[in-house]
């Protein structure tokens, strides 16, 4: 798909980005005041197609305790990604990630993690990413509210 661009967004495509979240109308503006708090660490990248947003994936770039006599350890996570169900299949999601791990390398992150539900383990590997033995996950039990 030659005719999608991928851009960096921002508050101006708010209502698009919610749409894509599932935020109701009556919550836009929380996402907003949401966007702007965290437009340091959240990053969201847009895919378009004849001017609409038609996916997005958000690069949370955060940051590594110091170490040694590095104090500058960043590194990313990729959350939220979506493509609308018309145009999967076709390389917008791709077109994403490339522009993510452009920005990422741009940046020096040290990595970039993503938590890939089942059936996007694949689209992931053929995007670079690879399993990893020791990125290990907690998640709290049946009977522990957090």
């Amino acid at each position: 798909m030659n005719d999608v661009v991928v851009r960096l967004g921002g508050v101006a495509d708010v209502v698009a980005l919610a749409s894509l979240r599932d935020i109701p109308a009556d919550k836009v503006a929380a996402f907003t005041d949401w966007m702007t708090a965290h437009a340091s660490t959240h990053l969201p990248f847009v895919a378009e197609v004849g001017g609409q947003v038609i996916g997005s994936a958000w690069l949370h770039v955060a940051e590594r305790v110091p170490g040694g006599e590095s104090f500058s350890r960043l590194y990313g996570d990729i959350q939220s990604v979506m493509v609308r169900s018309e145009f999967r299949s076709r390389g917008a999601g791709s077109a994403l990630m490339t522009a993510i791990l452009a920005e990422a390398r741009t940046r020096g992150l040290l990595h970039v993690t993503v938590h890939s539900g089942r059936r996007a383990v694949d689209f992931y590997v053929r995007n670079g990413f690879t399993h990893h033995r020791q990125l290990l996950l907690w998640e709290p039990g049946p009977s522990e509210n957090l």
